[in-house]
């Protein structure tokens, strides 16, 4: 249940969508056996294991990852570099449990944490050991070119999670129990990642010794800079929920849990349009065509901005009738917060093509400095804000925040050499979420019953926002079916030659042409509302939206 771990963040493809699929059916269960407070606890300790793994494990697989990749044109070095990684992370993995194993033992966690976690962080030792396997495997899967079987190793991760920790929840096992459902699907794919491996490189390769000349100085530091990052989204992702742990009891953890979950939604547009438009950058770089590099990543920040955005009105419009129905009624103060997180979680929705883009080039220095920027805001705000407001205070200072993050990486794109805001027609986008919310959020007032809401609102709001998007310029007729003409045929051929009649309509909207459209769309919100509140609202009494 936890946010997408610091290393993977950044990576595109069937896996993190299939985790936030796992995820959309498998926090709510978590959150009702749990309940709030035994929720809020997961929250706090995957939290804590999330940042201290950066420490342990996270300077390992990516140097496994980085020099497989480098060395797979001369693969007789392969095996060294295997079993040199592999060697580091078995002496990682014990020297981490070590520490948590000592830290509960002597009382530390408990002065620190209180005496109600020493349990758990015993479990947490464990559980360092199996998830650095976990994760070297991956990885190490990756370097070697195997990106499929590193994906499925993800999905059987997640699935392995569901179907372990939720009949350990449900018998009774509390916290416990889905931690051990945790370390139970990072044993498996542990098992399984290395077993791949050793079907391409043996294993045994463990206890050979290098040749002389073998880098290992530059192997156990080249990931520094890397690793400075991922300490820092790391922080973005979770100081949060640590820090409010100590302000706070764990029933608003565990809500404010809940909340963070809702305004995450947001992130599948991004992973989804980075797997389409974020990975031909990598060839881009190594040309360097920077004019189409900003073409592209301008196209990925307005698609990005649009669906993101109208995720999000429908979102805040229904949030008041959708908490109660999917986490149920005991997370109902989850409402609040999740507003206020709406911004923040749309802001660092657009940060993550231009972080994922700028990561391309291949150095880390203007990145690393605009994520530490967001990183330093978001632990200020946290750290004022939290004692006095609890988790409204956390939910306003993370959405300022992760709303940072993008203004910090715009300014790094720039210093890179591209602008991801070259074509993103900013204030078209504005007037269309705008415009677009208003009978939105007039149709989730006057539909009373909820679960009909839930059925008629998105697909209505998200209708409405892309004919407005059209009408205001902020995309032209014809670019929904390009998105449309990568499907099979034969609904990609026909989207495709629907795209070559409308291709160049409305193309470059005038002054004039402009204004008139706003002028025209202005009347079209206001008649659709109009007639929404006026036929079905509360006075009349419609049965069927009652």
């Amino acid at each position: 249940m936890n946010r997408t771990l610091p290393g993977d963040d950044l990576s595109v493809g069937t896996a993190n969508v299939v985790a936030l699929l796992v995820g959309f059916v498998t926090i709510p269960v978590l959150f009702r056996l749990l309940g709030p407070s035994g929720f809020g606890d997961y929250a706090f300790l995957l939290s804590v294991f999330a940042i201290y793994m950066i420490f342990v494990s996270s300077w390992i697989t990516d140097g496994v990852r980085t020099f497989l990749a480098e060395d797979r044109p001369t693969s007789d070095r392969e095996p060294y570099v295997i079993g040199f990684y592999l060697r580091l992370a078995v002496l990682s993995a014990l020297t981490g449990a070590f520490v948590l194993f000592l830290g509960s033992r002597n009382g530390f966690v408990a002065t620190l944490f209180g005496e109600e976690y020493t349990t758990y962080f015993y479990g947490l030792a464990l559980l360092v050991i199996s998830v650095q396997f976990q994760s070297y495997s991956r990885k190490t899967l990756l370097g070697l070119g195997l990106e499929r079987h590193s994906d499925a190793l993800s999905v059987l991760n997640n699935v392995v999670f569901v179907v372990a920790a939720v009949p350990l929840v449900y018998l009774g096992f509390g916290v416990s129990g889905a931690l051990a459902g945790y370390a139970l699907s990072s044993i498996v794919c542990g098992i399984v990642g290395l077993a791949l491996i050793h079907g391409r490189v043996s294993l045994s390769s463990v206890f050979r010794i290098p040749p002389r000349e073998f880098p290992r100085k530059k192997m156990l530091t080249s990931a520094s800079t890397s690793v400075a990052l991922l300490f820092l989204l790391a922080s973005l992702y979770h100081i949060d929920i640590v820090m409010l742990q100590q302000f706070r009891e764990s029933s608003a953890v565990g809500n404010y849990r809940a909340a963070l979950f809702l305004a995450e939604f947001l992130w599948f547009v991004p992973i989804a349009l980075q797997t389409a438009y974020v990975v031909p950058t990598s060839d881009l770089w190594s040309r360097n065509r920077l004019d189409e590099i900003t073409a592209l990543a301008s196209k990925t920040t307005r698609y990005t901005l649009l669906l993101t955005a109208a995720v999000a009105v429908v979102i805040a419009a229904l949030a008041d009738v959708a908490v109660p129905i999917y986490f149920g009624p005991d997370a109902t103060p989850a409402i609040g917060p999740a507003l206020l997180l709406l911004p923040g979680a749309l802001g660092f929705a657009l940060a993550r093509p231009v972080l994922a883009i700028s990561r391309g080039e291949g150095t880390l220095r203007y990145p690393v400095l605009a994520t530490a920027g967001a990183a330093g805001i978001n632990v200020a705000l946290n750290y004022l804000l939290i004692p006095r407001y609890g988790m409204h205070g956390a939910a306003f200072a993370t959405t300022i925040g992760y709303g940072s993050m993008f203004v910090f990486h715009w300014l790094s794109a720039q210093q890179i050499g591209f602008d991801p805001l070259a074509d993103a027609r900013l204030v078209r986008v504005a007037a269309t979420t705008a415009f677009a919310a208003v009978p939105t959020f007039a149709l989730a007032t006057v539909v009373t019953n909820p679960w009909l809401a839930l059925l008629l609102v998105p697909p209505f709001g998200l209708l409405v926002h892309l004919v407005f998007a059209v009408l205001t310029g902020a995309i032209e007729p014809a670019e929904p079916f390009g998105v449309l003409a990568e499907l099979p045929s034969p609904a990609g051929s026909q989207a495709e030659l629907i795209r070559e009649r409308l291709e160049g309509v409305n193309g470059d909207l005038t002054v004039v042409g402009w204004f008139q459209s706003m002028l025209f769309l202005a009347g079209v919100t206001l008649l659709l509302s109009g007639v929404l509140l006026a036929t079905f609202g509360p006075d009349t009494g419609v049965p069927i939206f009652g």
